[in-house]
């Protein structure tokens, strides 16, 4: 099947004008990221506030850290799930029914979110949406590839469209999933999410055809029958081993909570530690890229740590625009979930400002380490400025929501110096045999990140708050300005990729 149809052949299939100026494809994919990205943002904006709620206010009743901490995980796992979605999309099933299968399970996440029930509903919830999300997320952008010929002058704007529709629907849904969520009722909130991943599947549907050809649908490297026999029997071995631990964990005590959040934040560190030895080692990498995969290190541990900063905007300081923040502004009542909107509101605002910045710096714009650094620093500020509130007030008054604007701006100005920075580096480092797994490694960087978070987390209160923001705003300042010193040696690892 990977055999019988060329990269030409995929690319004539689709129909390349009709979405401003761009492949129709674009239309449908576009469409299809924002709707998902609508369901799971809305989902996001309120879960947290679900999970600590009081029963009497319709929510879980669970102990706000260790709801702090299972949010992070589900973060970190969502992230890990992209590695066995991109397998099968690659061996099994094709992207396009990896995007449909994934749409689906997100759908039926979000609704056993919406229905009242338990806390095992719940958890049923979060095991469909972080499968739904690993099969749907990495493969939709893969398709986005697949309609562009690989010269095609269109092909980098296409992405920056294709992204401005993630941001949009990440920026339109805490506003109403999070003012229903929060102002009527939660399940009526997550319902709203349902429907939002419904509309983009009956989209994706509907146009497919038409619109998308033959991209999507191609095994690349689909399994021999020798391999699907062994991968059957794998996959049946350890579904049978999970299922013992979790019933002889159940009743012996020892998968709880804590436990299962522990052994998440291992596989967090082992999964991409066991990516660089194995890269490494390989007899497939030459020594230019061993040199590149050691530059590559540095990068990835700093990347770590941003997003270590970054997710807590949807736990910490989410709590922190709940408790903390006086929500009476300018005469109007904010729902905390509303901040949930900030980071893709700045991102769609700065983006092209600091895309028009590095092209007009051209030669003389920061390399790729020193761009990590002040993604760093800027990280490390947005900490520092949320603790200054109770340096000078206290922790006993409500703090201005102007604090949490200003530290979530500064936030993405970091973003923007390392994210696409990182999906760009990831691609010029990678070794050649091993690009897709490359790129599957720097989405690990927000899974590790997250799989620290949950245990972090753990360690901040409102009485130690300062404390808290102080030292992780510290710690990301420091490794920032050892990043900066260390950047003409990485740079020489790099062995000419700039």
């Amino acid at each position: 099947m990977s055999d019988k149809y060329s990269r030409e052949d995929i690319v004539n299939s689709v129909p390349q004008k009709g979405f401003f100026g761009h492949p129709k494809g674009l239309f449908t994919l576009f469409f299809t990221e924002f709707w998902e990205r609508f369901s799971y943002y809305g989902m996001r904006a309120i879960l947290v506030y679900y999970m600590y709620y009081e029963l009497s206010q319709g929510g879980l009743g669970l102990d706000r850290t260790v709801a702090l901490s299972i949010m992070s995980i589900y973060g970190s796992l969502v992230y890990m799930s992209g590695i066995i979605g991109g397998w099968l999309a690659d061996r099994v099933f094709g992207t396009s029914k990896a995007v449909f299968y994934g749409g689906i399970l997100i759908m039926l996440g979000h609704i056993a979110l919406a229905i009242p029930g338990s806390l095992s509903l719940f958890f049923v919830s979060m095991v469909l949406i972080v499968l739904g999300t690993g099969l749907l997320k990495p493969n939709v952008s893969s398709v986005v590839g697949e309609i562009y010929a690989e010269n095609d002058d269109r092909r980098d704007a296409g992405f920056s469209i294709f992204y401005m529709g993630i941001n949009l629907g990440a920026f339109i849904a805490p506003l109403i999933v999070g003012t229903v969520g929060m102002d009527i009722n939660f399940h009526l909130g997550f319902s709203i999410a349902a429907v939002g991943m419904f509309l983009g599947l009956v989209l994706f549907l509907v146009t497919k055809k038409k619109n998308l050809g033959l991209a999507g649908t191609i095994v690349h490297n689909p399994l021999t029958p020798a391999e699907k026999s062994r991968t059957i029997k794998i996959f049946s071995v350890a579904a049978v081993v999970i299922a013992a631990v979790v019933v002889l964990g159940l009743q012996y005590g020892f998968l709880t909570f804590d436990s299962f959040i522990a052994a998440v934040g291992i596989l967090g560190i082992l999964i991409p530690t066991a990516y660089f030895i194995v890269m490494y080692r390989s007899k497939k990498t030459n020594e230019v890229e061993r040199s590149r995969l050691v530059a590559y290190i540095p990068l990835f541990i700093a990347a770590v740590m941003f997003w270590s900063i970054q997710e807590q905007g949807s736990t910490i300081l989410a709590a922190y625009a709940d408790t903390r923040t006086d929500l009476e502004f300018a005469g109007i009542t904010i729902s905390p979930a509303w901040f949930q909107s900030l980071n893709p509101l700045f991102i769609i605002t700065l983006a092209p400002v600091f895309a028009w910045l590095w092209v007009k710096l051209g030669t003389r714009q920061p390399s790729i380490p020193q761009k990590f650094s002040l993604g760093l620093l800027f990280a490390g500020l947005s900490f520092l400025v949320i603790l200054l509130p109770a340096y000078f007030g206290g922790t006993d008054a409500l703090v201005n929501p102007l604090w949490l604007v200003l530290s979530y701006l500064i936030v993405v100005l970091g973003e923007l110096c390392l994210s696409p920075v990182g999906l760009s580096a990831t691609t010029k480092l990678a070794p050649s045999a091993f690009s897709a797994q490359t790129m599957s490694l720097w989405f690990l960087s927000n899974a590790a990140a997250q799989a620290i978070n949950a245990q972090l987390v753990k360690f901040y209160t409102v009485e130690n708050e300062m404390m808290y923001f102080g030292i992780i705003g510290g710690a990301s300042i420091a490794l920032s300005i050892i990043l900066f010193l260390a950047a003409p040696a990485i740079q020489r690892y790099m062995k000419g990729v700039r």
